[in-house]
């Protein structure tokens, strides 16, 4: 009976496998066109390139933005978590928390990375 199963599920699998690939092959659209591939600008000829270099700063800043977000998401459920702990559990895991997240501050600030202009 476990061989059947397994022998059943291998070429379910295969089936699946070949049914994949087969659709993968029949709707590529393999011809390349001048109009396709250049970027969209309102029907116009684009006046530049479409890759202009991008500010590493910017790029730096948003990263460091999100780190700090995500961070402050996971403050807010510990509000729900003074109900279910004492009061000096909670206040050693919230100043641990605290702590890294200011020596990360400190650290982007000391490496210069909070500094817009050079």
């Amino acid at each position: 009976m476990i061989k059947i199963l397994f022998f059943m599920s291998f070429i379910i699998m295969m089936i699946t496998n070949i049914l994949i690939i087969l659709v993968n092959l029949i709707s590529k659209k393999t011809f390349m066109d001048r109009e396709k591939s250049s970027p969209f600008e309102c029907g116009f000829d684009p006046k530049s390139s479409a890759r202009l270099p991008f500010s590493l700063q910017f790029f730096l800043i948003a990263v460091i933005f999100l780190i700090f977000d995500v961070e402050i998401t996971l403050l807010l459920p510990m509000i729900l978590m003074l109900k279910f702990t004492n009061i000096f559990q909670y206040s050693l895991i919230f100043s641990f928390f605290l702590l890294i997240l200011l020596i990360g501050l400190y650290h982007e600030w000391n490496q210069g990375a909070l500094n817009w202009a050079y």
